[in-house]
């Protein structure tokens, strides 16, 4: 266990070790093995190279390049594969590679990583210890580069706290002696350049704890790539690159994502649209783009939106529960095959839009969680750090280097993969401390509020840094509660997103809808008070995944009735939800009318298309996007009062109601009027505001949707009889559990008709 026989009397060569230091690196507990492995110039001059090569029988030193002359035999210093000697003739370190022969007698010759600089630079350095390093997904994780002309990969890793760490993967037989990294004490970062290891390779960090004790092998917090589940290494890639062809589309996003233009999201969990074959196995991205693409584009969305695609280990948590951020779900393809699904999107004039979780993550032992032995990611304290209601862990937004951890993984997202935007998730958990939280089960802040300042101060940073970077993309927050001004900017007091899920609609439209239509008079106030806030934030109404699990029951069976009217009531459904203020969005299936709940396990239920009744919604849904786009009236102004008015929200007794939709001023009007009974109405009188023809433009209850065909043969001519303090009104037929849209007359029309 030392450079030389314990009894010997004379005094050690320069360069040799002390038996402790020969201990801690043979048995991996050295926490700086750069400091004595690979070659170091000795203060009397000369150089001594030491490597660690596990089953080694013997090592030598040669030439670099293609040279393999012998420069010097290293003399082994102990058993387990740590070799040392003093090369003649060198006066400071070269370029080496060493000559092995292992127990069998093979012999291999290989370089030696220890002779290498470290990757990451001093700016790097002082960047990622301020927590403003604008691009550590390129300098963090691992990284197929060429040093020296030697190509390999870089290896990084933020672990401060940490006694010592190591990458083990498929190139080192995962033995942590063998890659002991370096630490900068700076910023707490370690490194190591692992020559002859390219892209593909698996491998995790082995870190020891400031106690010393070993932790479960931990996955690259910025890996890029990951094995599929249920295996858990990440995977060597490197920054994906792509010949992008949507030039066109990036230039004209901001347009598209103004709050004066149609957006329509359908809303896809990627592991369950679609199954092929027998059902066992995802589609990729090739081929959802060959067939989810077409699909949406038909039904006139503007834009898909992606549940959780970073990695995730359990299938049951949807994805919203990652373990990697940066790493696209290897279920699905490669990082590349990501980017060109995305580029076809845009293609296809399709946006693409991704659920991002920033709230919180789980406690898998190959996670975040204690991820350099201390509580490095999380809160400490349970109060602050474990989320009661998913037992998951709560990021620590204080600090600095997790800020910027999770504002480069967004950053990373855009920029690597074109994305138009991200929906975040659960924002009110990130936002109260005492969220889901009994009293004194949270820790209030500086100023005994219950209000999480470090959250939104993370938030408005990263709304802001999105927006700077990205002019165009849009950002949504999942946010269920009654805080101010969301969709505002950060300057003005907001969050700084773009829009907001209005979830509070969502609610009280579904619990109306799921009574009995005898019960509905007495529950009118939850169609109508929806309209005393739409326009506090710039909305997006979502019927989503959430409305139609644990024992919810899907859209369609919520509704009330027999078959024709469930039918019935979920066309009326769409089309309140289509004409009413504020962006729309759909969760898969609900297109058709799934019978069941979501099953996240199993395909959409896609033989209903082939039912007449599912096909009519099916078209339905179609109309209403191209309905949305095609009139301005319905979305030019669905951030603002002036877009909406109505014509008479006090009906309950019929469970009718009527409103006109805006535009700007030389827009059409369009009115809505919903008869949410199933008894039809006629003559029903409804207020307008000019004389002339309106046409019908939309009928919930034809018979293209399979309804009854009552309706009022393509229009209705206005009489000047006032009505609804209006000085026109139409005589109109209502067809049972239906919604009735008509556009106004063109002046030139409504000119001829006054006359």
């Amino acid at each position: 266990m030392s450079d030389r026989p314990a009894d010997d009397p004379t005094p050690p060569p320069p360069g040799t070790l002390a038996p402790g230091e020969i201990a801690a690196l043979v048995a991996a507990e050295h926490g700086d093995p750069f400091a004595l492995l690979g070659p170091h110039a000795l203060p009397s001059g000369g150089v001594v190279v030491r490597c660690l090569v596990p089953g080694a029988r013997a090592v030598a030193v040669v030439g670099a390049g293609g040279d393999d002359r012998e420069v010097a035999e290293l003399a082994e210093v102990d058993p387990a594969g740590l070799f040392a000697g003093r090369v003649a003739g060198w006066q400071r370190p070269q370029p080496y590679r060493l000559r092995v022969t292992d127990g069998a007698g093979g012999v291999s010759v290989v370089e030696d990583a220890y002779r290498f600089p470290s990757p990451l630079g001093p700016l790097d350095r002082h960047l990622f210890a301020e927590g403003t390093h604008l691009r550590a997904w390129e300098k963090l994780g691992a990284h197929p580069v060429e040093i020296d002309g030697v190509a390999g990969t870089a290896f990084a890793v933020w672990a401060p706290n940490a006694r010592r760490v190591a990458v083990v993967g498929d190139f080192n037989a995962w033995d942590g002696r063998r890659h002991g990294m370096r630490r900068h004490p700076d910023c707490g970062v370690w490194d190591i350049f692992v020559p002859e290891v390219g892209r593909g390779a698996r491998y995790k960090f082995e870190i020891k704890g400031p106690d010393g004790a070993r932790l479960p092998l931990k996955a690259d917090p910025v890996a890029l790539a990951a094995e599929a589940p249920p295996a858990t290494a990440s995977v060597v890639h490197g920054v994906p690159a792509r010949a992008w062809s949507d030039d066109g589309w990036i230039a004209g996003r901001a347009r598209r994502h103004r709050r004066d233009q149609p957006i329509a999201i359908y809303e896809v969990h990627p592991a369950s649209w679609r199954r092929p074959g027998d059902g066992r196995r995802y589609l990729s991205w090739g081929e959802l783009a060959e067939q989810l693409i077409p699909y949406v584009g038909d039904l006139g969305f503007t834009h898909i939106e992606l549940m959780p695609i970073a990695e995730y280990p359990f299938d049951g948590s949807w994805g919203y529960q990652p373990t990697g951020l940066y790493a696209p779900s290897a279920r699905f393809g490669s990082p590349e095959d990501l980017q060109a699904f995305v580029d076809a999107c845009h293609q296809a004039e399709l946006g693409v839009l991704v659920d991002w979780v920033p709230g919180h993550f789980p406690t898998d032992d190959h996670g975040l969680a204690r991820c350099d032995g201390t509580h490095l990611y999380e809160h400490a304290d349970p109060r602050q750090g474990r989320h009661r209601d998913w037992d998951t862990l709560i990021y620590n937004y204080g600090r600095r280097e997790v800020s910027n951890f999770l504002m480069n993984a967004a950053t990373y997202w855009h920029d690597t993969f074109h994305i138009d935007g991200v929906r975040i998730d659960a924002v009110a958990s990130m936002l109260y401390l005492d969220y889901s939280r009994a009293p004194g089960d949270w820790v209030p802040n500086p100023y005994g509020g219950n209000e999480n300042l470090d959250a939104i101060a993370f938030l408005r940073r990263l709304n802001a840094r999105l927006y700077e970077r990205f002019p165009g993309i849009m950002t949504i927050a999942e946010e269920s509660t009654a805080w101010p001004a969301v969709s505002r900017p950060a300057y003005t007091g907001g969050l700084g997103f773009g829009y907001k899920w209005n979830m509070g609609w969502m609610h009280d439209v579904l619990v109306y809808f799921s009574h009995d239509p005898v019960h509905r008079r007495w529950h009118h106030e939850r169609l109508t008070f929806g309209l005393v806030y739409a326009f506090s934030e710039n909305f997006v109404l979502p019927l989503s995944h959430d409305e139609i699990v644990h024992g919810k029951a899907s859209l369609l069976s919520k509704m009330p009735g027999d078959h024709w009217q469930k039918f019935a009531n979920l066309r009326a459904l769409y089309a309140f939800m289509w004409t009413h203020p504020g962006k729309k969005l759909l969760f898969m299936g609900g297109e058709f009318g799934q019978w069941t709940e979501w099953d996240h396990d199993r395909a959409l239920d896609w033989p209903l298309l082939d039912v007449p009744r599912h096909r009519g919604l099916h078209r339905l849904v179609g109309d209403l996007n191209r309905l949305y786009r095609t009139l301005p009236a319905l979305h030019a102004r669905d951030c603002e009062p002036e877009g909406f008015a109505w014509v008479d929200c006090a009906d309950n007794e019929n469970s009718v109601i009527a409103y006109l939709r805006y535009g700007a001023p030389h827009d059409r009007p369009v009115l809505v009027v919903a008869n949410l009974t199933p008894v039809p109405r006629a003559p029903y009188r409804v207020g307008v505001p000019i004389g002339g023809r309106w046409a019908e433009r939309l009928n919930t209850d034809a018979r293209h949707y399979e309804g009854s065909g009552l309706g009022n043969a393509g229009g209705a001519d206005a009489a000047p009889t006032p009505w609804h303090g209006r000085p026109w009104s139409l005589a109109l037929t209502l067809p049972p559990l239906a919604v009735v849209v008509f556009e106004a007359p063109a002046a030139a029309d409504t000119a001829q008709a006054a006359a």
